[in-house]
């Protein structure tokens, strides 16, 4: 789903407030727990989080699921591991209902990307 907003907040209020919305703060708060100095805004009406202008997440929420946007999962070390159990896209985490994050690998999968970008690398596509 798109959302016509501006800033963060705007994204927020124009969430229904449902599990859809849980999941996404869970997502938000262990972005923002590993990567402090990760700008959030937004970008293609979603939320993205950006590390010097680069943008290394965006995080939406879906009719179905909430898409954790990561470019390609193949550049982090032990990414299979860490994302056993989702279903994935290309370049997409689907995050249902029924997931438990805390259960899951998905903080340090989290964390190990930023760690990348941090060190020069990145998770685009090419």
């Amino acid at each position: 789903m798109q959302y016509d907003v501006k800033t963060p907040g705007e994204y927020f209020e124009a969430l229904e407030d449902d599990w859809r919305k849980k999941k996404l703060q869970q997502v938000r708060e262990l972005i923002k727990k590993h990567g402090p100095d990760l700008t959030e805004g937004i970008e293609y009406k979603m939320l993205c989080y950006q590390y010097n202008g680069k943008t290394i997440f965006h995080l939406n929420a879906q009719r179905a699921y909430v898409s954790l946007y990561v470019g390609t999962t193949k550049k982090i070390e032990n990414a299979k591991k860490f994302l056993k159990g989702f279903d994935k896209g290309k370049g997409c985490i689907r995050i249902k209902k029924s997931v438990k994050i805390e259960q899951t690998g998905l903080e340090e999968f989290i964390q190990k990307t930023i760690e990348l970008w941090e060190k020069g690398g990145n998770t685009d596509c090419s």
